[in-house]
C-alpha cells in the first residue's frame, strides 16, 4: 500500500527524519569519535602512525566499496531492514572491539564496523527522499547533511568526555546502547521501502571495488613507512589499478552493473560526485590530524581536544539549512564555490598554526571550516540525486555516500602520507642526540617521540618533545596547503561545471517547478 507520494508526503516525515539523522550520526560518528582517541592508542596497543592510519581507515576502506551493493541489496530486500541489519552489525562489532588487544585486531573490526555502516548509510538518504514531498525534500537533505556535519564533531566530543575517565574500550561500548535505540525508533517510526523491479546484485563488481580501493588506500598508508619505491608499495598500487580497472570494464559493459557509469556522462552528477569526494578527502585529513594536533601539538587532553572542534559542528548546522535558501536564488555552482572557498580560506588559516597558537584563531578556522562544509554540501548532495528515476534511487543515495567516504578514506590515506613524509624530511629530529630506542621511537610517530621522551632525563626528554611537535606541526603545514589547494581546485569545477541556474522553487501547490525536476520517491512505502 502506498501511503507517500511525489506531492503529499509520508504523514509521519518528520519524525521519519529524526531517526533516520539518528542513524547518520551514529555512522558519522563512528569515523570521527576514533580520532581523539589516537594518543590513547598509542599508549595502549603501541601503535605506530601506519598502524593508526589503518585502524581509522579500515571503517571507510570498507565502507566506500559496499555502498553500492548494500544500496542494491536494500532495493531487492528492503531498506529498511538492511538498515535494521546493519545496526545489529555494527553494534556486534564494537563489542568485539571493546575486547580487542592489537592493532591489526582492532582495524579488522573497524572494517567489520563498515559493513555495518554502509548497509545503514544509503538507506537513510533514500528513506527520506521516499517520505518527503518534492517541494520540501531539499530541506529535508539540509537537514540530512547538517546532522551528518554535527556527527563529525559529536563523535570526537563524546569520545573525549570518556577517554577523559576511562580506557578506549569505552569508546566502543558507548556505541551499543545508541545502537539499540536507533534499531527501537527505526522499528516503530520507519516504513519498508523497496523498488518494485530491482536490480540483480553485482557482488563481482562489490567485490573488484573493495580490492581496487583498500590496495590504494593500502599502498598510500604504507608508502611513508617502506618507501615510494618498496616493492609492497608499488605492488600494492598496481594492483589497485587492474582491480580498478576491471571494475570500470564490467561496470561499462555487464548485464547488471552496481554503478551505472553511463549516469557520469551527465555533466552536473559527474562534477558533483568529484567535488564531495575532493571536500571530504579534505575533511576526513582535517578530523584525522586535527585530533593530533590538539592533543600532540598543543597538548590538549582528551576531553578538550573533543570539545575544541563544537565551532566546526555548530557552523554546520548554521550553514547547512542556509545552503538551500542560497541554492533557491543563486546559481548552485556559485554556492558550493562559495562554501568551498570559505572551507580554504580556514585550511589556510590552519597551515600557518603552530604549537603555540591560541585557540581562538582556531575556533575561529574551524567554524569557517564548518560553515563552508555546510552551504557545500547539501547543494552537492541534490546535484547527484536529481538524474535519478525512481529504480535507481537507492544507487543515487548511494553514489552520494560513495562520494564521500572514497573521498574520506583517501583523506586520511593520503594526508596521513603527506604529514609522515613532511614530519620525518622536517630536519627537527636528530636521532643522534638521543638513545637509538628513542630516536627509533621518534622516527615512527609524535605520539611514540613524546611517550620516549617520557622515559627519558628531563632536559633530554624535554628537547625530544619540542623537536617532535616541531617536526609534527611543519608535516601539518604541508597537508593544509595541499587541502586549501584541493578545496580551490573544486571550488573552480563547480563554478564551471555545476548548474548556473538557481534550484526550482515550489509553485503555489506547493510542488517544485518542472524546469528541473527533482527526483521522483524511491519506491513504494507501507
Amino acid at each position: 500500500m502506498t501511503v507517500s507520494g511525489p506531492e503529499s508526503g509520508h504523514p509521519r516525515r518528520w519524525q521519519i527524519l529524526a531517526v533516520l539523522s539518528l542513524n547518520v550520526v551514529i555512522v558519522v560518528a563512528a569515523n570521527s569519535g576514533l580520532n581523539v582517541a589516537l594518543p590513547s592508542l598509542v599508549r595502549e596497543y603501541d601503535a605506530s602512525h601506519a598502524e593508526l592510519q589503518w585502524i581509522v581507515d579500515a571503517y571507510p576502506l570498507v565502507f566506500a566499496p559496499l555502498l553500492l551493493t548494500a544500496a542494491a541489496l536494500g532495493d531487492r530486500l528492503g531498506r529498511k531492514g538492511v538498515m535494521q541489519a546493519g545496526l545489529i552489525v555494527y553494534a556486534a562489532a564494537n563489542v568485539a572491539a571493546a575486547f580487542s588487544h592489537t592493532p591489526w585486531h582492532l582495524a579488522a573490526l573497524r572494517g567489520v564496523m563498515g559493513v555495518g555502516g554502509a548497509m545503514v548509510m544509503p538507506a537513510t538518504l533514500s528513506l527520506l527522499t521516499s517520505a518527503f514531498p518534492a517541494a520540501q525534500r531539499p530541506k529535508a537533505i539540509a537537514v540530512w547533511a547538517g546532522f551528518a556535519g554535527a556527527g563529525a564533531s559529536i563523535g570526537p566530543l563524546a569520545s573525549g568526555a570518556l577517554l577523559e575517565h576511562f580506557r578506549v574500550a569505552s569508546v566502543f561500548w558507548i556505541q551499543v546502547p545508541i545502537a539499540a535505540a536507533a534499531l527501537a525508533l527505526g522499528a516503530l517510526v520507519v516504513p519498508t521501502a523497496r523498488d518494485r523491479s530491482p536490480r540483480r546484485l553485482d557482488l563481482g563488481g562489490g567485490l573488484l571495488s573493495l580490492i581496487g580501493v583498500g590496495l590504494l588506500v593500502g599502498g598510500l598508508i604504507e608508502a611513508p613507512e617502506r618507501g615510494w619505491t618498496d616493492p609492497v608499495v608499488l605492488g600494492c598500487l598496481a594492483g589497485a589499478g587492474l582491480a580498478l580497472a576491471g571494475f570500470g570494464r564490467q561496470q561499462r559493459h555487464g548485464r547488471h552493473p552496481t554503478l551505472p557509469l553511463t549516469r557520469l556522462r551527465d555533466r552536473s552528477l559527474a562534477t558533483a560526485s568529484a567535488t564531495m569526494a575532493l571536500l571530504y578527502l579534505v575533511i576526513f585529513g582535517l578530523f584525522f590530524i586535527g585530533a593530533s594536533y590538539f592533543q600532540f601539538g598543543l597538548g590538549y587532553g582528551p576531553l578538550r581536544a573533543g570539545a575544541a572542534s563544537l565551532p566546526l559542528a555548530l557552523a554546520v548546522i548554521v550553514g547547512a539549512p542556509l545552503s538551500d535558501q542560497l541554492a533557491r536564488r543563486l546559481p548552485r555552482g556559485a554556492v558550493v564555490a562559495a562554501g568551498l572557498t570559505i572551507a580554504a580560506a580556514a585550511t589556510a588559516a590552519f597551515a600557518g598554526f603552530d604549537a603555540y597558537t591560541s585557540y581562538p584563531p582556531i575556533a575561529a578556522a574551524l567554524a569557517a571550516f564548518g560553515f563552508g562544509m555546510g552551504t557545500a554540501v547539501p547543494s552537492l548532495t541534490a546535484a547527484i540525486l536529481q538524474p535519478f528515476p525512481d529504480a535507481e534511487h537507492g544507487v543515487g543515495s548511494a553514489l552520494n555516500d560513495l562520494s564521500r567516504e572514497l573521498g574520506g578514506a583517501l583523506g586520511v590515506a593520503v594526508m596521513g602520507s603527506i604529514l609522515a613524509t613532511g614530519y620525518r624530511a622536517s630536519g627537527h629530529l636528530q636521532p643522534d642526540l638521543y638513545p637509538a630506542e628513542a630516536a627509533a621511537a621518534a622516527h615512527r610517530s609524535v605520539g611514540q617521540a613524546l611517550l620516549a621522551a617520557q622515559h627519558l632525563p628531563p632536559e633530554l626528554g624535554r628537547r625530544l618533545a619540542d623537536a617532535a611537535r616541531e617536526a609534527f606541526v611543519d608535516g601539518m603545514a604541508d597537508v593544509f596547503v595541499t587541502a586549501t589547494v584541493i578545496l580551490l581546485i573544486g571550488a573552480v569545477l563547480a563554478l564551471l561545471r555545476l548548474p548556473s541556474a538557481p534550484a526550482p522553487t515550489p509553485n503555489a501547490t506547493g510542488a517544485a517547478e518542472p524546469a528541473t525536476p527533482s527526483p521522483p520517491p524511491g519506491g513504494t512505502t507501507g
